[in-house]
């Protein structure tokens, strides 16, 4: 499958591959100009278009073309998307005599000019899960060159000495050969239409290019010799790692290390060699561990060189390639030639630069670099407490207009205003293509370049470390895909055009997926090679980023148990208990913490409890405790809840998982399922009109519960992003502004495509329906980190309800201090009288404005309004206080304070003054609680702000303008 055009297809589906088709074709005339008409014809009997999915007989064209001596697409063609085919290069289905027919113009279709060579496949509407044919390619003009011997872009292995015959074929009459070894001309035959020569003796590598030329029309033809240089031994220095080694005190030298079993012998070639590596960089074989290595000396500090390794092998097993080019699986900085140009100057400035004439990515090597200066807030960094997290996970994509780190940066205000204390951010490795999740990972230790400098992202580290917060990385370690170096170097690729599956000789992958839910390349987690692998990755960002965690994606797939034959079913293998799982898990957190005692480990598992139960209990007991923090998917409860109708959330606890300590991270949003909101106005509860869940401020209205049942269960617990604003966008937006869904056999699953941003575009923090869930939630939220209350147990009834009573307490705790709390919730559309359960009676406190109760019956229900909610508590919550300004009822949010700020309670006038007792800004007009005030065009600095309510009553506070 050719990486080089299908820049999309990381946009695949959860689920095994199909397996390509090859499809019988033809193009008449067959040969054409770039402004011929020309007709593509398939025979219809070669194609099973059911499996594919295809109805009506709908198959597309997806096109791209080439200039006449480079491999860089160019034009647009009338593609569409991967997943929503363009109905313009829809085929015509001919019944009588089963056949396809495109008719097309080159220059037209595929919008450009001086084509040298087009291609094409067949596919069906929407692609995902290889649904299309081989790769097609015909080149353009009528004038056309043959290579017959040896074939076009191939590497012959030779030995040293051996000839090479080249041969080739021209159309149209006589032409001119000039065949050029390494940059210099060798031979040439001004008048021949079949071109022959025999170059002997060579001792070297050689890189040629056949140019022909018939008039003004020159086609070049390149292909290459590599010498094996025979087994070179030497011992290799100890402490050295895979991958580039620096002097720590020599900045002209660096080492590179590739362990490459089953190899004969690895060049190295790179910018340092003009790309033609001579036996100098032939790499030596160390004699204990197997691993090639090279000194590479004479370098440049400061200078960002690059390079790839040729990795041959004399006798390759059946259609596996002789030699491969390919980057450092080691790589933590990598260039594309298919995805560098389309990332924006603004997020990445100075991006080294992709090498003229080479294939495929290559690895960046710079020596000299200077360490990040990291402020003393990491170094110094206290993680919050494992039982206090809430985190917040995000797609930099799809957060800001920006889609960079320094978007990041620049909305810090927001997430500390939210009062979370970790961010975890999906796949920031290198993945294949720009527009995407990050969990088509090609490159583990590599940073992808999309969103953002290896400095850049360390400042946004560095700057959520100075505001509290904990950064977390999703990590897929599960696969990796295509382009990954460890796949192409022991790969199956009967195409021969440098993409392929792992072969049985790989030391790192499975031939066959061992559990169902693969996506990419299944690794094998009991080899050594892989164990090292993973290993490697997880120094380097803990080590090289000051990664506070890893959340672990599809941890389902660490297993060897079963294969799709395995009796009884691979998917009821893959969801029952595995020993192999569990342990080579349990190895990696021990690794994970041999480096940072405190480094989150969280694993997506989504299981029976049972494996699960293994992990979070490990460790718990030591100093500092352990234990891994499982994902605790209740999106469908919460979102029954939301609609209107009863659902069961006692699965929020950790207890009810059998955990020991606090380690679920439970939520009601993520990354992978439906927006509660989208569902809300889609399929809400509707049979009272006054409040009808249909209706946006109806449904935005219930989520602040939603917070209240979620957020304050003790444990960890995580927000997908603008969760806290109402988002109301279906996680299944396609770039169309269409809403797609994955049983949507026609349009395709969007669920990966790009967002919109209304949520800053539209201003949403000044919206009253979406702020008060962004100011609940982080009053919650306040409480949750703050309160020692909140670390202790929780009691939640074990059945469906629309009526929910949460008992929280902390035994532990003193009976003067905030140990009991109750959370009620109505998510009926009418009030009702919801059942409480106080632990004792007398003053109880509303932790959301400090209001109280007396309470003299400790069952007897309290009536709260639909979709409402109470948080009481025995005490004052005063930790929580200690986050807004003031210690009386009345508080003003967010301080510091950049565009607006809001007051949790009703006013008739709020007045601004400087801190000299001048008047700068008034509000006269009666405001509801929690309206935002607008202070954007208030200068920097303190300010003293008075509120009046209805009563008269003044409350006066200080506020920070930022």
């Amino acid at each position: 499958m050719k990486k080089t055009i299908l820049l999309i297809l990381f946009f695949l589906s959860i689920g095994a591959f199909a397996q390509q088709q090859t499809v019988s074709y033809s193009i008449s005339p067959t040969t054409f100009e770039e402004s011929t008409a020309i007709t593509i014809t398939v025979n219809g009997s070669s194609i099973n278009e059911a499996t594919w999915g295809v109805t009506g007989n709908a198959l597309y064209l997806w096109a791209w073309a080439f200039d006449l001596d480079d491999t860089t697409q160019k034009g647009t063609p009338l593609n569409g998307s991967w997943t929503a085919s363009d109905e313009a290069s829809k085929f015509t289905y001919n019944p009588g005599p089963d056949t396809y027919t495109k008719t097309i113009t080159p220059t037209a279709y595929y919008n450009t000019t001086s084509i040298g060579k087009i291609g094409f496949l067949i596919k069906a509407k929407d692609g995902t899960g290889d649904k299309k044919s081989q790769d097609i390619l015909a080149e353009v003009g009528s004038f056309q060159v043959t290579l017959t011997s040896p074939s076009q872009n191939s590497s012959t292995i030779i030995t040293s000495g051996a000839s090479l015959n080249i041969t080739a074929t021209n159309t149209a009459g006589n032409a001119s050969y000039n065949l050029k070894s390494n940059g210099a001309s060798i031979n040439t035959n001004p008048a021949t239409a079949n071109y022959s020569y025999n170059h002997t003796n060579i001792t070297s590598n050689q890189n040629y290019e056949l140019e022909v030329t018939q008039g003004s029309t020159t086609l070049v033809k390149k292909f290459t010799v590599i010498v094996n240089p025979g087994a070179v031994s030497g011992t290799m220095l100890s402490g050295l790692l895979d991958g580039i080694n620096y002097n720590t005190t020599d900045a002209t030298k660096a080492t590179l290390v590739l362990d490459a079993p089953l190899k004969d012998f690895i060049y190295v070639a790179g910018s340092f060699n003009n790309w033609q590596p001579t036996n100098a960089y032939s790499m030596t074989k160390d004699p204990t561990s197997g691993k090639f290595w090279l000194e590479l000396t004479g370098l440049t500090s400061g200078v960002n060189y690059t390079y790839q390794y040729w990795v041959g092998e004399t006798t390759p097993i059946a259609n596996s390639p002789a030699l491969v080019k390919t980057a450092d699986p080691y790589s933590t900085l990598v260039l594309s030639p298919y995805d560098d140009g389309g990332i924006p100057t603004a997020s990445y400035p100075n991006m080294p630069v992709y090498p003229v004439g080479q294939e495929r990515e290559v690895t960046v090597l710079q020596t000299g670099q200077a360490p990040y200066a990291w402020s003393t807030a990491t170094t110094n960094f206290v993680k919050p407490e494992k039982e206090k997290l809430v985190v917040y996970e995000l797609l930099v994509r799809d957060f800001d207009a920006g889609r960079n780190y320094q978007s990041i940066i620049d909305r810090i205000d927001y997430f500390k205003n939210l009062k979370i204390n970790a961010i975890e951010l999906l796949p920031v490795m290198e993945f294949e293509g720009n527009e995407s999740w990050g969990y088509n990972t090609s490159f583990h230790m590599a940073l992808d370049k999309f969103y953002g400098s290896s400095s850049k992202l360390k400042e946004m580290i560095d700057v959520c470390h100075q505001n509290g917060i904990a950064v977390i990385l999703d990590v897929a370690l599960n696969h990796a895909f295509g382009r990954n170096p460890m796949v192409r170097m022991w790969m199956n690729d009967p195409e021969g055009d440098g993409w392929g599956s792992p072969t049985v000789e790989s030391p790192y992958f499975n031939t066959e997926a061992k559990h169902s839910y693969n996506v990419g390349e299944d690794f094998n987690h009991q080899l050594p090679g892989t164990q090292n692998y993973v290993k490697r990755v997880i120094k380097q960002w803990i080590q090289e980023y000051k990664i506070d965690g890893f959340r672990w994606d599809l941890t389902k797939g660490f297993t060897q148990n079963c294969p799709s034959s395995v009796a009884g079913g691979q998917d009821n293998c893959t969801n029952a208990y595995q020993q192999d799982r569990v342990d080579v898990l349990k190895m990696y957190a021990d690794y994970s913490w041999s480096l940072d005692p405190t480094h989150y480990i969280i694993f997506e598992h989504l299981g029976g409890n049972t494996e699960e139960q293994q992990w979070a209990n490990y460790k718990i007991a030591e100093n500092p405790s352990k234990g891994i923090m499982m994902w605790g998917k209740m999106t469908d409860n919460y979102n029954e809840l939301s609609m209107g109708y009863p659902g069961n959330i006692s699965g929020m606890t950790s207890s009810s998982r059998g955990f020991t300590a606090n380690r679920l991270m439970g939520y009601a949003e993520s990354h992978d399922e439906e927006r509660l909101m989208y569902k809300n106005l889609q399929y809400g509860n509707s049979a009272n009109p006054a409040h009808n869940v249909k209706t946006l401020d109806i449904a935005l209205s219930r989520m602040s519960a939603i917070g209240a049942v979620s957020l304050l269960v003790p444990g960890p617990k995580m927000i997908w992003h603008f969760g806290e604003l109402g988002w109301d966008t279906s996680i299944f937006s396609c770039n169309n502004g269409t809403v797609n869904t994955p049983s949507d056999a026609i349009s395709g699953d969007c669920k990966l495509d790009t967002k919109p941003q209304p949520q800053w575009t539209n201003n949403w923090l000044a919206n009253n329906s979406r702020n008060k869930i962004y100011t609940d939630w982080a009053k919650m939220i306040s409480l949750k980190t703050t309160e020692p209350v909140f670390i202790g147990t929780a009691t939640i009834n074990n059945s469906s309800s629309l009526s929910q009573t949460i008992k929280i307490t902390n035994t532990a705790l003193a009976s003067t201090q905030l140990k009991d709390v109750l959370v009620l919730a109505n998510f009926d559309v009418t009030s009702s009288a919801v059942s409480t359960g106080f632990p004792y009676t007398g003053t109880w406190y509303n932790l959301m404005d400090n209001s109280t109760i007396n309470v003299t019956n400790t069952s007897a229900p309290i009536s709260v309004e639909a979709g409402g909610f109470r948080i009481y508590g025995n005490k004052v919550a005063n930790l929580a206080i200690a986050n807004y300004e003031g210690e009386t009822g009345i508080f003003l949010y967010p301080n510091p304070a950049s565009n607006y700020f809001t007051l949790n309670t009703d006013t008739t006038k709020v007045q601004i003054f400087s801190m000299a007792g001048k008047l700068v800004k008034s509000f006269d007009a009666s405001h509801s609680k929690d309206t935002p005030f607008v202070i954007s065009d208030l200068s920097k600095g303190l300010y003293i702000v008075k509120a009046l309510n209805e009563n008269n009553e003044i409350q006066v506070m200080k506020f920070m303008k930022k």
